[in-house]
């Protein structure tokens, strides 16, 4: 996805919402976020001259906090459960398995467009750890052979 003009408008429509607001750029992160699935480079200029903030203060900002994604992601958002009790349960082995298995990192998207992987630290879903979310769905207990069917069934809605 390119920036657009409409991107633009989105955002210049989002930073007026917000502006006057107080602690206004994490709502208008997730606004424009939630506009565009991501919080394109190209909007860091429009917010720092909106919120009288150098670009190296929003880019820090967006790159600050994880939820925030730097480039479109893929169809389905498959999200692994890093705190601790995930991580006692055998997470590390499931975060390893996805990473070969979809051949990505943390945050990058598989040549298809189905799947973003994405670190998450906490579920709240502690007594099935380990756990992942696929989209909004949490599932625990987690197993390589579990993880081959949400992969498989993410790439057949795709």
């Amino acid at each position: 996805m390119s920036f657009t003009k409409e991107s633009a408008e989105k955002i210049q429509n989002l930073i007026g919402k917000f502006q006057d607001k107080p602690g206004a750029l994490l709502p208008l992160m997730h606004g424009i976020q939630d506009a565009l699935g991501f919080v394109p480079e190209e909007a860091y200029p429009l917010i720092s001259k909106a919120y009288q903030l150098s670009i190296a203060e929003i880019h820090g900002f967006v790159t600050f906090y994880h939820h925030f994604r730097r480039k479109p992601s893929g169809k389905n958002i498959l999200h692994i459960c890093r705190a601790e009790s995930c991580q006692s349960m055998g997470a590390e082995k499931i975060e390893q398995y996805c990473k070969d298995k979809l051949d990505i990192d943390y945050h990058d998207t598989t040549s298809d467009g189905a799947i973003t992987l994405e670190p998450i630290y906490c579920l709240g879903n502690c007594a099935c750890s380990p756990a992942v979310m696929i989209n909004e769905k949490v599932l625990g207990r987690v197993t390589p052979n579990m993880i081959d069917k949400i992969i498989e069934r993410a790439k057949e809605n795709s």
